[in-house]
């Protein structure tokens, strides 16, 4: 079954922010599991576009801060 993407919100290199906090799911690996990574308000930049192979909705690695990127979903980020 091929499940077509979902047209991404966001570009790459668009100023965006943080629409909730945004916790550590365990997927980010130099910090604790639930640790908070970005307040929810703070602005970063989409540094790169991708899709989720099993659903094929849009995700995102936006840079927060200096050294600190971070995956989110469409649902998690606003414009900046």
């Amino acid at each position: 079954m091929n499940i077509e993407p979902g047209q991404p919100k966001y570009q790459w290199g668009q100023r965006v922010c943080a629409a909730c906090d945004l916790v550590n799911d365990g997927s980010y690996p130099d910090r604790p599991a639930d640790e908070l990574l970005v307040n929810a308000g703070a602005s970063g930049e989409v540094v790169r576009v991708g899709t989720v192979s099993e659903s094929g909705a849009p995700v995102y690695l936006v840079e927060f801060a200096e050294n600190l990127v971070v995956g989110c979903f469409e649902e998690e980020l606003a414009l900046a």
